[in-house]
């Protein structure tokens, strides 16, 4: 199922520079004649040292909810208008008569190249547990893509500094997502995210102590080696590996690593579900096990659970059943 898409595209190799203009860090450590490769990876060093900078933000002020469709613009702007307005399908928890509505909420964050219907499913089934749901519309989906575009390639791409500002922006969006449900009075905020959201989840909750109970719907530990060795990246693999090799790409994606925050996650109060599957290609097995490592290391307050299918295959019956049940079980039980 991983070469069931057949319009990905190859695209060139780029270093992305001009994207890294805008990162905190560019202000007080210019280029100064470093070539591309060591300026990215002086930026990546500084950003994890002091990732609540790189990842700060300014909260918007243009909230809008008409209908159910919750609008904002992102506070990362990017050269495309398209993506610049942050998207919400907001899905209100069910209210029991005569009782007070339950000021718990979650954000759902869905998978790379995720349609615009996908995962409302489980938004609804959260709904009705009398927990609100807003889907996410990840930078370069769905509303947010680029005319020129038929799949989200800006969110990973062979732009190395395009496909760490999309994280970036992905992870600030989320938090001031997390603002507006906080102006709306909701006292309990849970992130549950899929693949490429369970990545941005991550790294949203290591940084935001309000997400106190956290879902991860597949889940590993080093952005560049799943784009290197996942079978539905393999495109964006052969862009790169060409001018680049894994152990200098882990060093420019180094920001985008979820292993980078597990010390700051592990800091805070959370309870979380950390979800993978027997026979991921996408995913490799081996990245998924490191993860469990690391949380049983540190003694998190965790729930793991492994489902016997592959990453594409979780989302087809059985399995999308029981990994319904496990988040929604979870999140009913944790919020």
């Amino acid at each position: 199922m991983a070469f069931r898409s057949t319009n990905r595209v190859v695209r060139p190799f780029e270093w992305g520079l001009e994207w890294a203009r805008e990162w905190p860090a560019a202000r007080r450590l210019p280029r100064n004649g470093h070539d591309p490769e060591q300026y990215l990876r002086l930026m990546n060093a500084e950003a994890i040292r002091d990732s609540q900078e790189f990842f700060s933000y300014q909260t918007p002020r243009d909230f809008r909810l008409e209908g159910e469709m919750l609008s904002f613009a992102s506070p990362v702007p990017s050269p495309y208008p398209e993506n610049d307005t942050v998207w919400g399908r907001y899905f209100p928890g069910r209210r029991k008569a005569g009782r007070p509505p339950v000021r718990k909420a979650v954000i759902v964050l869905p998978h790379w190249n995720a349609s615009a219907e996908q995962h409302a499913a489980l938004c609804k089934g959260i709904a009705m547990l009398g927990i609100s749901a807003v889907r996410l519309s990840l930078p370069y989906h769905d509303r947010r893509m680029p005319p020129e575009l038929e799949r989200a390639d800006y969110a990973v791409s062979s732009n190395i500094g395009r496909t760490i500002e999309a994280t970036r922006q992905a992870v600030i969006d989320v938090r001031a997502m997390a603002d507006w449900l906080g102006s709306r009075g909701y006292e309990e905020i849970g992130i549950c995210g899929t693949s490429l959201g369970s990545c941005y989840a991550f790294m949203a909750s290591a940084h935001d102590a309000r997400f106190r109970v956290n879902v991860f719907n597949h889940c590993s530990t080093l952005f560049a080696d799943v784009i290197w060795e996942g079978l539905s990246t393999q495109h964006i693999r052969q862009g790169i590996e060409d001018h680049i090799d894994l152990d200098r790409l882990r060093a420019v994606w180094d920001v985008v690593s979820p292993v980078h925050y597990l010390d700051r996650f592990a800091a805070l109060t959370k309870r979380s579900l950390f979800i993978y599957t027997t026979y991921d290609t996408t995913f490799p097995l081996k990245f998924s096990k490191m993860v469990v490592e690391h949380v049983t290391a540190r003694k998190l307050d965790c729930k793991i659970v492994q489902l016997p299918c592959g990453h594409y295959t979780m989302g087809e019956s059985p399995f999308k059943f029981l990994d319904g049940y496990q988040i929604c079980s979870f999140l009913k039980r944790e919020l």
